[in-house]
């Protein structure tokens, strides 16, 4: 991917991202989250009000620019039915939500792991 392809899909908003990562989900099948050496993922908690979340991207490409000057985060694809037999439950039982493509502007759509499920089988089913 071109930096110039990534850029200009990184400067949408949170919906438009949310919308294009849903597309392309749909299409590939599978989820992408980063995790550290011990493969631990990445876990956020939100400063404004302290919600807890997995971030998720489209493809390797956009997770990789995310970690970007990080130490140690690599990236990791999960298959949307491992994500959905195994993650889904895991995260709403374990209080977390999931954020979605963050983006230039740090900004994400959070939403709970069984809409998010809903909205990719929605997604799915267009294809």
């Amino acid at each position: 991917m071109t930096n110039e392809a990534l850029a200009e899909v990184l400067g949408l908003d949170g919906e438009e991202r949310y919308d294009f990562f849903l597309s392309q989900v749909a299409e590939e099948r599978e989820v992408w989250i980063l995790v550290n050496a011990d493969n631990r993922f990445l876990k956020i908690a939100s400063e404004d009000d302290g919600v807890e979340y997995l971030p998720v991207w489209p493809a390797s490409d956009y997770a990789v620019n995310y970690a970007n000057g990080t130490d140690g985060l690599v990236p990791l694809s999960l298959s949307l039915p491992d994500f959905f037999r195994k993650w889904v439950p895991g995260l709403t039982k374990d209080g977390l939500e999931v954020g979605v493509f963050p983006g230039l502007d740090k900004t994400l759509w959070i939403t709970e792991p069984e809409e998010f499920k809903r909205d990719l089988q929605d997604a799915m089913s267009a294809f």
